[in-house]
Order: C-alpha cells, then sequence, then structure tokens
C-alpha cells in the first residue's frame, strides 16, 4: 500500500480535484442523470461540503482517496434546487432534481451515513479504500455515534466484498424499479456495521 495519512476535509482549491474523483467513480450510477460531464463536474465542485470528507493523502501531499459522509448536518454534495438550476438551468433542475432525490438517505439516531468512496483509479486495491472505511468508523466514534451505514449497488460486487470484510453487514434492499436501466442498476443493498467503544 502506498503511504496514506489520512485527514478530514480538504482545501477550497483542492475542489476540481475531488470533484473529478467523484465523477470518475460514480459517472457510471449518474451519468443520465447529470449529463454531460462539463456541468456535472461544475455542479459537484460548488456543491461539496469539504467539512464532510475524510481525505486519504499520499507523502507528498495528493489525494488518492476520499471517503464521503453524511450526519444529521449535510452531507458531501449538498447541493439544492438552485444549484441544479444555476448548471442546468430550471427544467434541467426540474426533472434532475427528484431523481437526485430518490437516491438521498436518511439518517436514523445515531448513525453517521458512509456516503461515498472514491480512490483514484491508479491506487485502487491497494488498500486505501480500507484505511478510509476505517476512519469513518472512527469519526462516528469520535461524534459519539452507534453504527455506520452505507448503500451499496448490485453492479458492483468488489466494494460489497470490501464492506463485508470490515465488518458490515445487510440490512435491507432498495430496489430502483422502473429507474432501473436510467441508475445502470437494480437494487441497492442497505449495509451496517456497529461502532464498537473502545
Amino acid at each position: 500500500m502506498p503511504r496514506a495519512t489520512i485527514e478530514r476535509g480538504f482545501d477550497e482549491e483542492e475542489r476540481a480535484q475531488v470533484a473529478a474523483l467523484f465523477w470518475q467513480a460514480f459517472s457510471g450510477k449518474l451519468g443520465r442523470i447529470m449529463a454531460p460531464e462539463m456541468r456535472a463536474l461544475k455542479f459537484i465542485e460548488k456543491a461539496l461540503r469539504l467539512d464532510h470528507a475524510l481525505v486519504a493523502r499520499s507523502d507528498t501531499g495528493r489525494i488518492l482517496g476520499v471517503a464521503g459522509f453524511k450526519t444529521r448536518h449535510g452531507g458531501l454534495i449538498s447541493g439544492d434546487f438552485s444549484d441544479l438550476a444555476r448548471v442546468y438551468g430550471r427544467f434541467g433542475a426540474l426533472w434532475r432534481g427528484p431523481l437526485l432525490d430518490l437516491m438521498d438517505r436518511q439518517l436514523k439516531d445515531g448513525q453517521l451515513l458512509l456516503d461515498g468512496i472514491f480512490v483514484d483509479q491508479d491506487v485502487r486495491g491497494m488498500g486505501i479504500g480500507s484505511a478510509l472505511i476505517d476512519a469513518v468508523v472512527s469519526e462516528a466514534r469520535e461524534r459519539g455515534l452507534t453504527e455506520v451505514r452505507l448503500s451499496v449497488v448490485d453492479t458492483n460486487l468488489r466494494a460489497r466484498a470490501l464492506y463485508e470484510r470490515h465488518g458490515f453487514l445487510p440490512k435491507g434492499r432498495e430496489d430502483t424499479g422502473i429507474f432501473a436501466s436510467l441508475f445502470g442498476f437494480h437494487h441497492a443493498t442497505t449495509m451496517c456495521r456497529p461502532v464498537d467503544r473502545r
């Protein structure tokens, strides 16, 4: 594994880089809704919340990966209708907004939501994702929360195996129904891991 340190947040001038990594990881799921790529990147860059990210950095400061999380105070991507309208126009926001809302996950008391892990493709499979998962669990513990929750889509078996290795267990399933072809997956499995008190 490349040497990496985990830090909270990232710098304002790194927004474009984080947005590009996010899109690299999630364009397969969001591409049909948020395309074209230029507009998607513009929206994501503006909507990023620096305080809801844990960042893996190399010893030279390069961002290797990011874990976004959601609390009662917001999530990694926190854009609203007006943010969408500024990028896509009013009509574009009117149909994109409700579809993106379908993917929003509400928190239960005591939970921290792992709102996406994305690792630079050059270092995938080298332990960065595992380090970020451990950091998210530590973040939940420091906040006094009792559980970390996530959703993993049926097309991402590698991610599901990673989460299972880190103690996440399936707790439910949400089907995309008539939107399956739009989102690029048929269902997402909800997985949870209790936060141990050390």
